[in-house]
């Protein structure tokens, strides 16, 4: 799996040469509602193995979460069951906050 910094992911993103990611956000629904990175697309980890059809195996899909373990570990899944460009979101929507847009709210 490979990780990505929360500038890299903003680097990414800006990047509209290639199609966007599916950023795939792994919090609780109060987490999200909290704060989330534009276009992330809300599956609470404890759904995702019974939701894995809703995604692209052969799409780029950054997981993403508070911190980054939950999401680590959702990519980890995500690779065992065939999808061949999972990316990890090192430090989370808390990086993101810190690193790259300081307006967003952190808990």
């Amino acid at each position: 799996m490979k990780h990505l910094t929360a500038p890299e992911l903003a680097l990414r993103l800006a990047d509209t040469s290639q199609p966007a990611p599916i950023l795939l956000d792994v919090r609780e629904p109060w987490e999200f509602q909290t704060c989330h990175i534009a276009g992330a697309t809300l599956i609470p980890m404890n759904t995702v193995s019974a939701r894995q059809q809703e995604l692209d195996p052969d799409a780029e899909i950054v997981c993403i979460c508070h911190h980054g373990a939950r999401s680590m570990a959702v990519a980890a899944f995500l690779e065992r069951q065939g999808f061949g460009n999972v990316s990890n979101l090192s430090g989370g929507v808390h990086a993101w906050a810190a690193q790259v847009d300081g307006t967003m709210p952190t808990y």
